[in-house]
This record gives C-alpha cells, sequence and structure tokens, in this order.
C-alpha cells in the first residue's frame, strides 16, 4: 500500500488513539485498530516479523527487509502509542492515588459497555456458548478474589504480564492494562513508564535504572507474547469467532468485581520503594465505605465511561457503512 507522509502522521494519530485505550482498563487498542480500519494491516504486519526478515536484509538489501514487514507503518504506528502511554501514564497515576474512587468508576462504565459490545458480536447463540460465557465469568471472578501470586515487582513477574497483556493488540475487546489490572501488575506498570521518563528528565540514573530494567522486561514479555499470541488468536477470531468473543464476554463480567470502585483494603505489602500499597481487598457497597464514598460524582463518570464505548461503536459502525 503506497502511502504520503500525511498518511503516516494519520496512522500516527491512530496509534495514539490505541495507545491511549492500552492505558486504560476497559477499553482495547485491538478495538480502536479494528474501528479506524488498520487491525487486518497490523496482524498481517505482525505475521510478517520473524527471523525470515534478516535472510532477505542479507540478499535483497535493508530496504527490501523493511518493507516486507510494512516497516514504515509499523513505526509510525507504535511511535503514536508510545507518546499516548508516556504522556498519559502520569496523570493516571494522580488519580490513582487521589481520586482511585473516580477513577474505577469511569473504567467500570468502560468495561461495562464493552461486555455488551463484545457479546452483541456473537452471531449464534446456543448452549455451548452460553456455558463458555458461564464458566470463564465464574473462572474470571475467582481470579480477582485471589491473592496475587507474584509481586508485581518481582522481575519474571513482570516479563509474564508483559507476555499475557500483549493480547489487547491481538484482538478487539480485551484491554492490555485490563489484564495488567487482573495480575495485579497496572499501578507497577504505571510507575514504571512515570518513572522512567522522570530518571531521563532529572537525569537520576538510579530511578532511570531501575525503570529501565521493568519496562525492558515487560516489553520482552510483550514482543514474545505478540509471536506466540498472533497467529493462534487471529485463527480463533477467524474460524472459532463465536466461542473465542463468548469466553472473552466471561472473562469481563466476571473481573468486574477487580474494577468495583469501592474497596475494603484487606492486606497491604511494601512496595520496592518502602511504600504501603494494597495487597488484597474485596469489593463492598457505597454504604459501607469508610470516608466519602462520592456515589454522585461516580455514578456520573459511570455513564460517561459506558457512553465513551457507545460512541466508539457508533463510529465504527458508520465507517462500515462509509
Amino acid at each position: 500500500m503506497q502511502r504520503r507522509v500525511l498518511d503516516y502522521l494519520l496512522v500516527t494519530l491512530k496509534g495514539m488513539a490505541m495507545g491511549a485505550a492500552d492505558v486504560v482498563p476497559g477499553v482495547s487498542g485491538g478495538t480502536i485498530a479494528f474501528i479506524s480500519g488498520i487491525y487486518e494491516e497490523l496482524i498481517e504486519s505482525i505475521d510478517n516479523l520473524s527471523l525470515k526478515v534478516f535472510k532477505i536484509w542479507k540478499k535483497e538489501g535493508f530496504a527490501k527487509a523493511w518493507k516486507s514487514i510494512n516497516g514504515t507503518f509499523l513505526l509510525a504506528l507504535f511511535s503514536g502509542i508510545a507518546i499516548s502511554i508516556l504522556s498519559l501514564a502520569k496523570l493516571i497515576k494522580w488519580l490513582l492515588h487521589n481520586e482511585p474512587i473516580l477513577l474505577w468508576s469511569f473504567f467500570f462504565g468502560l468495561v461495562l459497555a464493552s461486555i455488551l459490545y463484545v457479546a452483541k458480536q456473537i452471531q449464534k447463540w446456543n448452549l455451548a456458548i452460553l456455558l463458555a460465557v458461564l464458566i470463564t465469568s465464574v473462572i474470571s471472578y475467582y481470579i480477582t478474589l485471589a491473592e496475587p501470586f507474584a509481586s508485581p515487582d518481582s522481575y519474571l513477574y513482570l516479563l509474564f504480564c508483559g507476555f499475557i497483556a500483549i493480547i489487547a493488540m491481538i484482538l478487539p475487546g480485551v484491554s492490555g492494562a485490563f489484564i495488567l489490572l487482573i495480575l495485579g501488575a497496572y499501578q507497577t506498570a504505571i510507575d514504571t513508564i512515570n518513572n522512567l521518563v522522570e530518571g531521563l528528565t532529572t537525569g537520576n540514573m538510579d530511578v532511570f535504572k531501575d525503570a529501565f530494567i521493568k519496562f525492558a522486561l515487560l516489553g520482552i514479555g510483550a514482543v514474545l507474547g505478540l509471536k506466540v499470541f498472533s497467529k493462534a488468536l487471529n485463527w480463533m477470531f477467524k474460524h472459532k469467532k463465536n466461542l473465542t468473543l463468548a469466553i472473552l464476554t466471561g472473562f469481563m463480567v466476571g473481573s468486574l468485581n477487580k474494577i468495583w470502585p469501592w474497596k475494603e483494603v484487606l492486606k497491604t505489602r511494601i512496595n520496592s520503594k518502602g511504600e504501603v500499597v494494597t495487597l488484597l481487598d474485596k469489593s463492598i457497597l457505597p454504604s459501607s465505605y469508610n470516608g466519602n464514598s462520592q456515589i454522585l460524582m461516580a455514578l456520573i463518570l459511570i455513564v460517561v465511561g459506558f457512553a465513551t464505548i457507545l460512541i466508539l461503536e457508533y463510529l465504527g459502525r458508520e465507517r462500515t457503512k462509509a
């Protein structure tokens, strides 16, 4: 596909939208790619990333190898994704510390609407589909009740989280940030990005080194996951679409417990900075919350989050009609 500079700028803007979506638990970068019309090209370009590229480079030169993987497209797209993630991480971190109820309320609305968005794509409902939704809902719910099986600061665990979370880039309907949230590594990932930028801008090499190692491990896990998941998930989406969507729907339904805005802390831990952070909590009613439940603003933000997905869905329908 021949593109001009302005076309690649548009790809970068689409990447920025994907990056913004991937920072927010509930909106999938894959969904944005699907809506904006670059999903199939993205999947195909990822599939072309292999060791064969080096053979082409050796025999026919770098330009031919770069073209074989649609390199300029991927560079423009991932540049946009990186810009969004780096710029939004600080805001998300501030909200997590200062307005957690309002932030999780917005996320709750996003995920609630995302469930309907994914479920609506199931073309044929039968007993197998209903069982898939039910079973994955129960499994997902009990996962949210479990104590994290490793510290989010563990290097090996971060590698694993990056490996799993990249699923968001492959399949519409699943948010990578949402998966990190379920795995208990979302805040660690946000802090890592902020510390990376802070260490670089202030010249604090200790902060930068620690953040860079964590960021690199998440990235390496993501690259490995990208190659492992891309072909399998793409095949499932094309050949077992209804079952795949049912599994995604159930996973998201059960996971609503994790992002319920009102929580009671059951256990805490000391993170790598010596700060006391939540290890395990449980969902409670707003009336039982110890403090200002902010119920009115929370409800408004749930509606706003829900409406955001409806708007994205509407834009996707309009694009299909065009």
